[in-house]
């Protein structure tokens, strides 16, 4: 436990409060509940709290110039209306069921660069405070290790990934965001594209899934090559050979004009 002493809204000095916000060991998938608690104890003098606002956030690659590099995805609740004594400190439990399009920071046990973090503010006295971020893993969906693990099959592994606010047209979201996983070919089998981008849209059913040739230089969806999309359900695991799909899905990506 390591508590982190809070900086005034904008930086001017300490306040009499300390704080360490704990996620739950290990990884959560989407649509699982994310559990953790916020350690909070007065240093100096009493303290009252007038809330504690927890926000677990993305961090996403920004479409211009001066914009935000972070969309929140959710505002898990707590209970922080409650004054503690000098040298007081308390637990406050929080939970939140993670929405099914989270992006994820984890396939088959490795990062793939995305970033989700929860932040901490706490309100006291007639101040605010706010605490450092914390990491959270969010890992793949069993579903989802299974489409990787056909490209895999297929010679195609994650190299990468992209967390934007670009949207794919006419899909619902649950979140204003969308994640692309740069694949790459390994084996180089002649005429296969060398690099695909793949994208989840992921929902209690199971997912949609978008596959093309990459295009890294470009950031909107309508300006990359076209892609094409199939369906897959949570419960198809274990009933069809997404090797076999995969394949296919390649070999129909790669006779597809490349703008």
């Amino acid at each position: 436990m390591v508590f982190r002493r809070l900086r005034r809204m904008g930086g001017g000095g300490s306040v009499p409060l300390e704080v360490d916000t704990q996620v739950a060991a290990g990884f959560v998938r989407p649509g699982e509940t994310l559990r953790g608690e916020v350690l909070v104890r007065a240093v100096d003098s009493d303290v009252q709290l007038r809330g504690i606002e927890l926000k677990l956030f993305a961090e996403v690659k920004p479409s211009y110039e001066g914009a935000d590099t972070k969309e929140t995805i959710c505002w898990p609740s707590t209970d922080g209306y409650f004054k503690l004594a000098k040298g007081e400190e308390r637990r406050v439990p929080f939970e939140q069921r993670l929405p099914w399009d989270v992006p994820l920071t984890e396939v088959t046990g490795q990062a793939v660069g995305a970033v989700v973090a929860m932040s901490t503010q706490v309100k006291y006295d007639e101040a605010e405070g706010v605490g450092d971020h914390d990491l959270v893993h969010i890992a793949a969906l069993p579903l989802h290790e299974a489409i990787f693990d056909a490209f895999a099959a297929e010679g195609y592994l994650c190299d990468a990934c992209e967390v934007t606010h670009d949207r794919i047209p006419s899909l619902e979201y649950g979140i204003y965001l969308t994640q692309t996983f740069l694949l790459t070919d390994r084996v180089g089998t002649r005429g296969r594209p060398p690099q695909l981008e793949l994208t989840f849209v992921t929902n209690r059913v199971g997912c949609e899934i978008h596959l093309r040739r990459a295009a890294p230089a470009q950031d909107d969806w309508e300006d990359k090559p076209p892609a094409a999309s199939w369906v897959a359900a949570h419960h198809d695991l274990g009933r069809t050979d997404f090797t076999a799909e995969a394949r296919e899905w390649i070999d129909l990506v790669g006779k597809m004009p490349s703008t």
